[in-house]
Order: structure tokens, then sequence, then C-alpha cells
């Protein structure tokens, strides 16, 4: 493959070959299982910089036993979604956000830079040669998932002069087992997401892998996924890999919809930040990024203050959280499936992501 910039590759010089064999589209699928046609790669060397951009028909990669993505985890990735509107047309929602992010995550994981507009433009024509896998449905979608490792061919502990920047997509239907009902929680204090200094605001799959034992704990307390605390004070930051959000009436009295901030253990989720813009526009309670801890949440509850607690993120969308066990006590939260904030952010998202709401958080494809 030509070298084609020290600083970033272009999609004008974007190599394209076509899958021979395009292959069956199954009408049902679990998250994550069924993969489109084709894929993007791009590679990179520190001698001779990035390489052309090559679509090229889905496939296994070749990767030295001594990669050090496979070793030392020098990796990262990104999840964004493309829906298919009520008038046909195909939405990204607020992709350049993630792009943002994602070279954030490259920066830290010291993964070469690379111009997010080109990339961007690249996954756009990936999406038009595989639109026809996009559901004609408001309840599924097409993932997309960027990928960024290190190939460094050696067991060495240090930069990395070979990566590998890849995408591919995937069919996107319910994240969970069900989206309908409520989630329950295990809070335990024992395990810790992420902490200061650490990588837990980057997209990172070492943030994701090392989670999954407390997982299988939460399982088998009967459980679906775990509420993430820090802090001698049990601090609430992320539920399962989903930003988490408290709407209540806060401890002076006002209405507010809280969550934590992002002080470096906190995933910046685009969903996030788009209920945080959302609601702030509506000026109809008070929006705060704000620390709230199991105590708080314990006596909102006890108190009947709290109104609905509910996680966000690109896979899941909108999740209310209907119960938590904590400190051997199964808390009940209130849960409304109609007329909750969640669901009135939940269908206003659905509305711009489709295209019934004119918005510019969206990026036609």
């Amino acid at each position: 493959m030509a070298a084609c910039s020290t600083d970033s590759f272009k999609a004008a010089d974007l190599v394209t070959q076509l899958s021979p064999t395009p292959k069956t589209k199954p009408d049902v699928v679990d998250f994550g299982t069924v993969f489109t046609d084709h894929m993007l790669t791009v590679e990179w060397n520190a001698n001779e910089g990035w390489q052309s951009p090559l679509i090229r028909p889905f496939g296994n990669l070749s990767l030295h036993p001594a990669c050090s993505a496979l070793h030392y985890g020098v990796q990262l990735f990104e999840g964004l979604k493309v829906y298919r509107g009520d008038d046909g047309r195909l939405r990204l929602f607020r992709p350049i956000l993630n792009m943002s992010r994602m070279a954030k995550s490259a920066e830290r994981a010291c993964l070469p830079a690379f111009d997010q507009s080109e990339l961007l433009e690249c996954i756009r024509r990936l999406i038009e040669i595989d639109q026809d896998w996009v559901p004609h449905s408001d309840s599924a979608s097409l993932y997309v998932r960027p990928t960024f490792i290190g190939t460094e061919p050696s067991l060495g502990v240090k930069k990395p002069a070979h990566a590998l920047l890849y995408v591919i997509l995937c069919h996107a239907g319910s994240y969970f087992d069900t989206e309908v009902r409520a989630l329950s929680l295990w809070a335990d204090p024992k395990y810790t997401r992420a902490w200061k200094g650490g990588t837990g605001d980057c997209k990172m799959g070492g943030n994701y892998g090392g989670t999954l034992f407390a997982q299988y704990e939460a399982g088998s307390c009967g459980c679906q996924q775990v509420l993430w605390l820090y802090g001698e004070d049990h601090q609430i930051t992320e539920a399962g890999t989903m930003n988490i959000f408290l709407h209540w009436i806060n401890e002076d009295g006002d209405e507010e919809l809280a969550t934590p901030p992002l002080d470096g253990i906190i995933l910046p989720g685009v969903t996030r930040q788009s209920i945080l813009e959302l609601t702030k526009k509506w000026e109809e309670f008070k929006v705060s990024e704000r620390y709230v801890t199991m105590g708080q949440l314990c006596s909102a509850l006890q108190q009947q203050r709290l109104k609905e607690m509910f996680g966000s993120g690109t896979a899941c969308r909108i999740c209310p959280v209907g119960s938590v066990v904590y400190q051997g006590k199964h808390l009940e939260l209130p849960c409304q499936e109609k007329h909750s904030l969640s669901s009135r952010i939940a269908t206003e998202l659905a509305d711009i992501q489709h295209g019934r709401s004119p918005s510019d958080w969206t990026y036609l494809v």
C-alpha cells in the first residue's frame, strides 16, 4: 500500500475493493454478532507515516504474535450508530464528538494522530457501500466500531512504531436482553472501574475487560449490571458501560437532573452530553454535573425525593434503573415506563436521529 501522509491519511486516496460474495442479511440478531460485507483499514508506521485507506471485504486481521495491542493493551475503540430516517435517508448522530474522543484516546495511548474529518469521510464512504445493511426500523440501527491498535512486533513496553486503524459495521438491536424492564444494579465498593490519573475518561478496551469479573459477581447476586462506586464516600460514577443520571428533588428542594462530572474517571459520553444540552434548553428544572453518593441516593429514596434513575450510552441508548443492591439491602427505585423524564428524552433523541426533528446533531451519509 502506497504511503499517504505522515500527518494523516486522506479520504481522497481511498482504495476500494468490493466483496464478490455479499452475505445474506438476517432479520433479527444479537448485538455485535453479525457484520457487514466490508471494512475499512488504514496502516501506519513511524518511517513512512499513514498509508492509503482501504475499504476491503470483511475478514480476519493478520497480527504478529508479539503485537503490542495483544500484550500491553495498546488499543482503543469508538462506537456510533447509523439510523435510517422516515425519509429513507441515513444519518449519523453527532459523529464529530466520537472522532474528537477517539483522537483524545489515541493521544493517551501513544498512538499516532489523524485528521478527524478525513476519518469521518472514510467512514461515510464505508457506510455508503454497505448502506443496505442499515435496518428499516426505529428499534434497530447499524453500529459503527472504529478501532485503533498498536501493532508493534516487539515485546518491549514502548510507544509503538506500527499501528492499524480499522472500522467494522454490525447490526445493532437491543443491547441488553430487554429494554422494556428497568435494569437491576449491584453496587459494591470493593471493585473500582476507574481512578484519578487513569484512563477512565478514554474509550480503551482495558476499561471494559477489567469489569467482567465484577459483572459476573453482580449476576450471581441477581443483578444485570454493576453500579460503579468510587472513594470512601461511595460516589456513584457509572452503571455497567453507561453514564448515569438521577432525576430528583435535591437536598435544597429543587427539581434537578444530576450526573457525575467529567473529573477523569467518567467517560464523556455522546448521549450524556446530548442529554445535558437538550434538558438545559428546556429550562424546566436544574441540570447539574455534580457528585452524588450512595448515602445521598438512600436518603432521597427514604424521603421519597427520587423521581427516576437511568443510564445512557450509544449502545443501550436510554435505560431506566429499577433497583439497586447495596450493602445487603435491595433498594427499589421509582420507575415509570411512560410519562417519565427518561422516556421523554429517549423520544426526543430518537426523533432527531431518525430525522423527524430537524437538528444540526445529525450528519447525513
